[in-house]
C-alpha cells in the first residue's frame, strides 16, 4: 500500500511538472512578441530605399526616400524625389529630432508638440516616421487574444502608455503574425479611445533576409478616401553604421 502512494505521488509530480512545462513553452507574454516584431522590423542597422504616395479623392503625389536606422536611437530619412522636395532630410538622435531644408538653408529642431503633426502632407505622423517614441518601453502591453490577418494567424495586443511617457497615442492596438513576428494591422486610438489611424501591412516578401510586408497603408479613420502608401523598394540589415553617421553634418551632405 505504502508503494502504491509513493508511485501514485511520482505520478502526480510528473503529470504536474508536464503541465507546467506544456504552458511555459506556450505562447510568449504580449511584451515578448512586440519586443521580437521591433527588433525584426529594425535590426541592428537598417538602409533602405521608400516609395511614398499620398492619395486624395481629387489628387495623388509620389515621394521617394532614402533611410537609415540604427537600433532605437538613431534614425535619418532623406528625400530624394521629386525635385522641389529633393534634398529635404530628418534626423532622429535619441529623443531629440532635426529637419534640414535646403531650399532655405536651415535646420529646424523639432519640438516634442510637432510629432503628432502630419509628415510631408501624409497620413504618417512625425512620430511614425522616426519612431520616436517606443512600442516596447513607452508602453504596458496586454495579450488580447488571436485573430486572422491577411490569412497569417495572429496575437492581438493592446498597448497603453505609461503615465510619464511622452507619447502621441492615447492606446494603440496591434495585430503580429504568431510565427515571423510581422505587424500586419495597427490601430491608433487617441486620448479619447477613438480611432485614429490604421496601417495595413501587405504584400509580404523576403527583404533582407527577413520576411516582411513590403507594403504599408496608413488610413484615417474619419477622412474618407485618404490613403498613404509606403512601398519598400530596397531593404537590407545590420550593415555597420557608426553613430557619428547620425548628425547634423550628414543630414545636410546626405545623398
Amino acid at each position: 500500500m505504502k508503494n502504491s502512494k509513493n508511485i501514485f505521488s511520482i505520478v502526480l509530480l510528473l503529470s504536474l511538472s508536464l503541465s507546467l512545462s506544456s504552458f511555459a513553452q506556450g505562447d510568449p507574454t504580449a511584451l515578448e512578441i512586440i519586443k521580437k516584431s521591433d527588433e525584426k522590423a529594425r535590426g541592428i542597422t537598417s538602409q533602405g530605399e521608400i516609395k511614398m504616395t499620398i492619395v486624395r479623392p481629387t489628387w495623388t503625389r509620389e515621394m521617394t526616400m532614402k533611410s537609415w536606422s540604427k537600433g532605437d536611437d538613431y534614425s535619418l530619412i532623406l528625400v530624394t524625389g521629386p525635385a522641389r522636395d529633393k534634398g529635404s532630410a530628418f534626423l532622429k538622435r535619441e529623443k531629440e529630432m532635426w529637419n534640414w531644408q535646403p531650399t532655405i538653408d536651415r535646420v529646424i529642431k523639432m519640438p516634442p508638440s510637432m510629432m503628432s503633426q502630419s509628415w510631408m502632407g501624409s497620413d504618417f505622423t512625425n512620430d511614425d516616421l522616426v519612431k520616436q517614441s517606443s512600442i516596447v518601453v513607452d508602453y504596458n502591453h496586454k495579450l488580447l487574444g488571436k485573430e486572422e490577418i491577411e490569412g497569417y494567424e495572429c496575437y492581438k495586443i493592446e498597448l497603453i502608455p505609461h503615465e510619464e511617457a511622452a507619447v502621441v497615442w492615447g492606446k494603440i492596438v496591434i495585430w503580429i503574425s504568431s510565427q515571423e513576428y510581422m505587424q500586419l494591422k495597427t490601430e491608433f486610438y487617441d486620448e479619447d479611445d477613438y480611432l485614429v489611424n490604421t496601417i495595413l501591412g501587405k504584400e509580404v516578401k523576403e527583404m533582407g533576409g527577413k520576411l516582411l510586408p513590403a507594403r504599408m497603408e496608413v488610413i484615417p479613420a474619419d477622412e474618407e478616401g485618404n490613403k498613404t502608401i509606403i512601398e519598400q523598394l530596397s531593404l537590407s540589415f545590420d550593415k555597420p553604421i557608426k553613430d557619428a553617421f547620425f548628425s547634423i553634418q550628414s543630414m545636410k551632405r546626405a545623398r
